[in-house]
């Protein structure tokens, strides 16, 4: 039997031998007081926000998991982060918690730091102290988010009891196993729980804005170390703007696209590891995620010589008018898809001025035709907050089909892709691809541009690169 088993500690075959000697001097000895650590700024939030989930389904008893850690290879996992609802619902971050709310009452049941009772907090590779730090203890974590806390090992008695119950799923195997699961339940909880997310508050946008702003200085720390970028291509870009979503935030909020040439024609490009080469263009997409999980999603397409050719202005200017279409149709009541028929509309009739489509605008336009789409590829906007595409597992008739309301969060962010293999273009166009995407919040009287810090106009990008170069 391996020690790991044997202990049931996380610990593996190339670590030395303990002798109980060691062991017991090591239990021995420490301080290991209270914290007293900052409170979650947004804890009046989250408590409202379980009051308001617990009033939609009373009487039944819902679960919600913050998820635990994922492999990347072999003993080493990737750096967790929690489940959005969760996080939403809680403010918490550590692994391994669930929320349970029942008759009213919200308990998170946490896995709080290694008692020293133990050998875990000196010899356990996952939870130990001494290998990845102290977690919070439980008082340290009812303290901090403003809820009882209690530990993660009275979870299976508390989910005992009979009643209706619903549990979001997909998030923890163990938490999966320890309830019958019921199809129908869990959708619609799946659904209400992301429907709640759609209207953000005050603090969110003040969450969404500082997201925006870390991410405008991630892009101009980009652009300063341009001779670097020369040097070393997408991947400079990718580890500068990640440097400063570290320094100043929790992390990335998604795979950073840095697109140089033709990768810029690739919706996801994620390998990052292409040239930039002047003459070109290069496509950024990247986006900062808060301390508190909000993430910023902006892209610009730059020149990488610092002026655009004419051809290149030309079709950059196509691509701005459809992104001004697409903004100035997001209001408190137009239709969730409003931004992106103006903005498609702007583009097709351009790419029928260029003499490719087949037909005329009005007919690529029709919804049983949409051949310009060749060349547009996607949507122009999705919901952001805690997830870049968020709110995912809402109805269609409350996002994708729905109206849009004061609150809302939503990317505007049309884009022209000329592939580098397209015969159908002319020879100067293919392998050329831009992007332009802001971050708008729905006013009530009309929106409000979280990453307007950064310039959207020919013009205006070509003075940002002069003047940070």
């Amino acid at each position: 039997m391996s020690e790991e088993k044997s202990t049931g500690l996380a610990t593996e075959s190339h670590d030395p031998a303990v002798p109980e000697a060691y062991s017991a001097f090591m239990r021995t000895g420490w301080d290991d007081a209270e914290r007293d650590l900052p409170s979650f700024s947004g804890a009046g939030r989250t408590t409202e926000r379980r009051e308001r989930l617990a009033a939609l389904f009373p009487g039944e008893r819902l679960v919600l998991p913050g998820g635990g850690y994922k492999v990347r290879s072999y003993d080493t996992d990737y750096r967790f982060r929690a489940d959005t609802a969760h996080a939403y619902f809680t403010g918490n971050q550590t692994s391994d918690a669930v929320l349970v709310i029942e008759d009213g009452e919200s308990t998170l049941y946490a896995r709080p730091r290694s008692g020293r009772e133990t050998d875990e907090f000196f010899r356990d590779r996952q939870y130990g102290e001494l290998w990845v730090g102290k977690r919070p203890s439980l008082g340290e974590l009812s303290a901090t988010l403003g809820i009882k806390v209690r530990h993660i090992d009275r979870l299976q008695d508390a989910l005992s009891g009979s009643g209706k119950t619903r549990v979001h799923r997909g998030i923890s195997d163990s938490v999966d196993r320890m309830l019958p699961g019921d199809a129908a339940l869990d959708t619609d909880f799946k659904r209400v729980i992301s429907e709640m997310r759609l209207i953000k508050d005050d603090w969110e946008l003040g969450q969404l804005q500082e997201a925006c702003d870390i991410t405008t200085l991630g892009f101009e720390d980009s652009v300063s170390e341009w001779d670097r970028v020369l040097e070393f291509g997408e991947r400079w870009i990718e580890g500068t703007f990640f440097r400063r979503a570290r320094a100043m935030g929790n992390d990335i909020g998604y795979d950073s696209i840095v697109g140089g040439g033709s990768h810029a024609t690739t919706l996801h490009w994620i390998d990052n590891d292409g040239p930039i080469t002047p003459g070109t263009l290069v496509l950024l997409d990247m986006g900062v995620e808060g301390r508190n999980l909000y993430t910023a999603d902006v892209t610009r397409t730059l020149p990488v010589n610092g002026t655009y050719s004419p051809v290149q202005r030309e079709l950059y200017e196509l691509v701005l008018a459809a992104q001004d279409a697409g903004i100035a149709a997001v209001r408190p009541g137009a239709r969730f898809a409003e931004p992106h028929e103006a903005a498609m509309s702007v583009l097709a009739h351009g790419l029928d001025g260029m003499g490719l489509l087949p037909v005329s605008a009005e007919e690529a336009l029709d919804p049983e035709s949409k051949v310009y789409a060749r060349w547009t590829l996607h949507g122009t906007s999705h919901m952001l907050g805690l997830d870049v595409h968020d709110c995912g597992q809402a109805a269609p008739e409350s996002y994708a089909k729905g109206t849009l309301a004061e609150g809302m969060v939503l990317t505007v962010e049309p884009g022209l892709y000329f592939q580098a293999d397209d015969l159908l273009v002319p020879e100067e166009l293919r392998g050329t691809g831009i992007r332009i995407e802001d971050d708008l919040v729905v006013t009530a009287d009309g929106t409000r541009n979280l990453s307007a810090a950064l310039p959207r106009t020919a013009d205006a990008v070509e003075a940002w690169m002069a003047e940070r170069r």
